[in-house]
């Protein structure tokens, strides 16, 4: 079939003309067909300190049976095509949405893959199935009950401010219901921090609560600040429903119970959840369940084992796995689980960059000299101190100003009020560290002393200033210094740097102190975020358990053979913590020097670069073109050249990091991909107008059309190939002084004349000298 230009007809004109009238006929209605879905909001990629987002994944066509229950994908193809092409992504697409039927359609048949039973066949375009078809299918293989069927048909819940569910928070939902339903009692979703736990704890209790299946629910969390979070934003449509347990004081009047565990729980010879009858829950949900519920000899423990009889649903983005703490044993397997990698890779997560700075004393260790005497006026024990050992074992003044003075300077050439968080050994390293950065920023603490501020477990004013941390609103505090009060449930929305000053060998750990920069909020310049790593931790990120499965942990939170410190006491043998403190030597008039300093990025398989970016990128260009010859014929006949250029920047190319390995900011982008991946010497954009101008091909035109032309050269000179792909370039200056973009065209002859006219200038800008 070919349209009136005798062209074949576009994927579009396809769709328009046979795929969606076939769907409409098998009577699939407009409120259950959503068309040019786009599910991910693609992955934000940093190139030169700029981010910029790549295309999301889209749907041609997802099929509803309910609001939250999509039941097929249709991947469109033109009418030339094969049947059976773009079924690999059809299949791709139906997996991760969770989808059980997928099809793929050229206008003239549908090929049609049922996930369930694994089989294919051809169908015509009349035998689509209806709805009531592709149902009946999916409730006979999954075997449904007619009460199971009725709960897992309960809608969201959906209002003017409130999101609707991103594909992987439906998948939990409804996941988890769906085991409810099944009667299942214990249940554990995996979740990368800054996926909206919290949100989709909401609709799977909304759901439960509606059904009348849960009438009463508990929601436990270890910190007051989730709580308060929870009630005033997602749990926000509960109203008068909901109540936080406070004070220890009960009241069973309500519904929807928020509650810490330490609430609940008491101590030896009090336990305020007795008050309840063990059966007066019927569903508990156990936010950041990795804390404490998963180990056996735990008080939090107890309030789950007193009320056995309710559904219990443990969430986490760090399942934890040890010989006595086991979430799986508890909880059962993960039903669902949507990693770091995945966020990141959907865009809905911020990726990051890695600073790694190497000190001198790190790196080679510190021994003192005989006789060597700590500020207390005690000797120095002679050993060799190394970086495990600082502001555990020793503590060097002069360490502490340097790491102070670094990250002062980082913020300085970039943004001053930059929100930072800078995880210490301990909180007197947090406090001599604050003392460091006041002195280092006195010109902003001037303005404002909680331009730096301690926020531990011990100090009372930094913890009433988180809020206005982690608000959007608030500018102070700007930089924080903790221990290990926020590495887990602080929702640090504009959080752009993370400092990590502090030995971690938990992955566990690892992970949720990077969940705090993970948000991303467009809404306020937030794209990504960097971490500054002063004591190799980042090397976490190369371990393949990083984005994997549970890993062994040790009782301490530590990997076997590695220890954590807890955010308790000070080091000074004064504070509170551990009942025998030893004083920890204290030295200074030591040197301390940065010795190197090293920018690492994240490449499109979820792991840092740790080779050269030329390295790097030169192997992925290979890979899409593998001679000179290959690429040349494909940067001539790609009329947009731009679509190169983000092609290979999608596959890992970071054209702006060797920019600026180059030195030089006029190398064009076709130069950088010549130069680096077949060793051709790099112009300048210059030096291409210089050589297009002494061609002498502009003499040809007319004086008129050769100054639009001259005026073309001068912006591809200072902004590069965009400004010749698009038309629009003649609305702006310097050609709307000249004239209308439709007489500056008929200076050429008229509009297709000047199209001609722009591809052979490109054209001459890259033949290879």
């Amino acid at each position: 079939m070919q349209n009136i230009y005798n062209a074949p007809l576009s994927e579009e004109e396809t769709k328009l003309r046979y795929i969606t009238p076939a769907l409409e006929n098998a009577g699939w209605d407009k409120k259950r067909i959503r068309m040019e879905l786009y599910f991910t909001d693609g992955r934000v990629q940093v190139h030169g300190g700029k981010a910029k987002r790549a295309t999301g994944k889209k749907a041609d066509y997802l099929l509803f049976w309910s609001s939250n229950q999509p039941l097929a994908i249709v991947e469109a193809k033109k009418y030339d095509t094969m049947t059976g092409d773009g079924m690999d992504q059809a299949l791709d697409y139906a997996q991760t949405l969770d989808v059980p039927f997928a099809y793929t359609s050229n206008g003239k048949n549908f090929l049609e893959h049922d996930l369930l039973t694994g089989k294919e066949r051809t169908l015509s375009m009349e035998e689509f199935p209806s709805p009531e078809d592709l149902w009946q299918r999916f409730r006979q293989a999954r075997a449904y009950t007619p009460e199971e069927e009725e709960l897992i048909q309960q809608p969201y819940y959906f209002a003017d401010n409130v999101n609707t569910p991103r594909y992987y928070q439906r998948i939990a939902i409804n996941r988890t219901v769906e085991a409810v339903a099944r009667g299942q009692q214990r249940i554990l979703l995996v979740m990368a921090t800054g996926t909206g736990k919290t949100y989709t704890a909401f609709q799977i209790i909304h759901r439960l609560w509606k059904s009348g299946r849960k009438k009463r629910i508990l929601f436990l969390a270890d910190r007051n600040v989730l709580v308060d979070q929870t009630m005033s934003q997602d749990f926000a449509p509960f109203g008068d429903k909901m109540h936080k347990v406070e004070h220890k004081k009960l009241d069973s009047s309500y519904e929807i119970y928020l509650s810490l565990y330490q609430q609940l729980a008491g101590d030896e010879n009090e336990e305020p959840f007795r008050a309840f009858a063990p059966t007066f829950f019927d569903l508990i949900i156990v936010d950041e369940c990795h804390r404490g519920s998963a180990r056996e000899n735990s008080r939090w423990r107890k309030i789950l084992d007193y009320f056995h009889t309710a559904t219990h649903i443990g969430m986490t983005a760090t399942p934890k796995e040890t010989e006595d703490i086991s979430n799986s044993d508890y909880f059962g397997e993960p039903i669902y689980t949507y990693s770091l990698k995945q966020g990141i890779d959907d865009g809905f997560l911020a990726p990051y960059t890695v600073v790694r700075v190497e000190l001198d004393k790190d790196l080679e260790g510190w021994r003192p000299e005989a006789g060597k005497l700590d500020v207390y006026g005690n000797e120095v024990e002679d050993r060799e101190y190394t970086v495990t050992d600082f502001d555990r074992n020793l503590i060097i003044d002069e360490r502490t100003t340097t790491v102070a003075h670094h990250i002062s300077q980082y913020l300085k050439k970039r943004d001053p009020f930059a929100k930072t968080i800078v995880f210490c050994a301990s909180i007197d390293h947090a406090e001599r560290m604050r003392q460091a950065l006041v002195n280092e920023n006195s010109e902003f603490v001037k303005q404002d002393p909680r331009y730096v501020m301690r926020i531990t477990g011990d100090n009372a004013v930094g913890k009433k200033q988180l809020d206005n941390f982690t608000s959007v609103k608030s500018k102070y505090p700007v930089i924080v210094t903790t221990s290990r009060l926020m590495t887990t449930g602080v929702d640090c929305k504009t959080c752009r740097l993370i400092v990590l000053d502090n030995v971690i060998n938990s992955i566990s750990e690892f992970k949720q102190i990077i969940g705090r920069g993970t948000r991303l909020r467009p809404d306020c310049d937030k794209w990504y975020f960097t971490i500054m790593d002063f004591r190799n931790v980042c090397r976490l990120f190369s371990d393949p358990d990083f984005d994997g499965d549970p890993i062994p942990v040790d009782d301490d939170g530590g990997q076997p053979g590695g220890k954590t410190t807890p955010d308790t006491g000070s080091t000074d043998g004064k504070g509170k913590g551990d009942e025998q403190k030893k004083v920890i030597p204290r030295v200074n008039g030591v040197e301390v020097r940065v010795l190197n300093e090293r920018v690492q990025y994240y490449d499109k398989d979820g792991k840092l670069i740790t080779g050269s970016i030329t390295d790097y990128s030169r192997r992925n260009i290979l890979q899409r073109y593998a001679t000179l010859d290959a690429f040349l014929h494909a940067w001539d006949a790609e009329e947009r050249k731009a679509t190169i250029v983000e092609e290979l920047e999608n596959q890992g190319v970071l054209l702006s990091e060797l920019r600026e390995a180059a030195g030089d900011p006029a190398i064009d982008d076709f130069d950088l991909i010549c130069h680096v991946a077949f060793d051709k010497p790099p112009l300048t954009r210059a030096e291409r107008v210089r050589n297009v101008r002494k061609g002498g091909y502009l003499h040809k035109y007319s004086d008129q059309a050769r100054a639009v032309i001259e005026a073309l050269l001068d912006k591809y000179k200072d902004s590069g190939i965009t400004q010749l792909e698009d038309l629009r370039v003649l609305q702006v200056e310097p050609f709307s002084a000249m004239d209308s973009p439709m007489n500056l065209a008929r200076r050429f002859g008229g509009r297709d004349q000047f199209l001609q006219a722009l591809h052979e200038l490109r054209s001459r800008l890259y033949t290879v000298a």
